[in-house]
């Protein structure tokens, strides 16, 4: 498990999409203090996903209604079951706290922006594997301080795995019935086979101009958040986003990943920020177990910064 540390303060330098130049964004130091409260949140949060997770399996190869959203994406009856979990549970939880759900309605940036801390959320990452009924779907909650995820919970419903995090924490999985394990992602020399997490439901062209990079890989065929749990938890190396995503994607997978030794990052190797900008869609992405690899020589140029 990573050691405790006293407190954090960095100094970003980010991309704008809206306006086409860098910046630099100061992150305040995170307290010993606040880090204490993050931990005791924990526990409260594993039990609202799993609460969110047993509202989806009342549905799970069952009937259920499916609409398409205006970006064509599906969401279902559990979606919206699991957010209004998850959405209730928060705000008794922690009073006054915004709650920014996939399902919630849109806040504009503007009023977004005036947050310091909120939760951030996907009640069903993986709607098209929660159709499919191949078990490959989760409950993302993250909690978002100054920009960074400092504490994340993903609920496998189907298996009943918890992936959780606090900064400075350490990261873990509990199975059902289980003590929660240490988990760490593994190193990679560069040399030796490597294994590759990919989308089951969504492959571009360019993710196979990314594989000729590699000489010896396996492919790792997975949904949802769980292909950035499995390079945490060292059972893959890395996973390559190129498509489009939103900010409750990677929320929670961010801090688990950064807690058991790895990465999320942008294509210059630099830590996802979240509620920087108007838009909240994330710029293509790398979850890497070693983050001291300089995964820049893997990148296909369309994707070089």
């Amino acid at each position: 498990m990573k050691p405790m540390v006293t407190n954090l303060l960095c100094v970003f330098e980010f991309y704008s999409n809206e306006t086409g130049h860098s910046k630099n964004l100061q992150l305040t130091e995170i307290s010993q203090e606040a880090m204490n409260q993050y931990s005791e949140l924990l526990q409260p949060v594993k039990v609202i996903a799993r609460q969110a997770g047993d509202a989806i399996m009342k549905f799970y190869q069952g009937h259920y209604c499916i609409e398409q959203k205006s970006d064509n994406s599906p969401v279902t009856e559990a979606d919206v079951a699991a957010h209004e979990v998850i959405s209730k549970a928060l705000a008794e939880l922690t009073p006054g706290w915004p709650v920014l759900s996939e399902e919630s309605e849109v806040v504009d940036f503007e009023e977004r922006s005036q947050w310091q801390r909120y939760w951030l959320v996907d009640p069903l990452d993986g709607t098209r594997e929660f159709i499919k009924c191949n078990g490959e779907f989760t409950v993302n909650i993250a909690l978002i301080e100054n920009h960074r995820s400092v504490l994340g919970v993903i609920q496998v419903p189907v298996s009943g795995d918890c992936y959780s995090a606090v900064t400075g924490g350490g990261a873990t999985i509990e199975a059902t019935g289980q003590n929660p394990r240490p988990i760490q992602s593994r190193r990679w020399d560069g040399s030796s086979s490597i294994t590759i997490a990919g989308s089951r439901s969504q492959r571009m062209p360019v993710f196979y101009q990314f594989l000729d990079f590699f000489d010896n890989y396996r492919v790792l065929s997975l949904g949802s958040s769980l292909k950035s749990c499995y390079v945490a938890q060292g059972r893959a190396d890395i996973y390559a986003r190129f498509g489009p995503t939103s900010e409750w994607d990677t929320g929670a997978a961010q801090c688990i990943l950064e807690e058991a030794g790895g990465g999320l990052t942008d294509m210059s190797l630099r830590p996802l920020l979240y509620n920087t900008k108007d838009s909240l869609l994330n710029p293509p992405f790398l979850s890497v177990g070693d983050p001291r690899h300089n995964w820049r020589d893997c990148i296909p140029d369309k994707f070089s910064i």
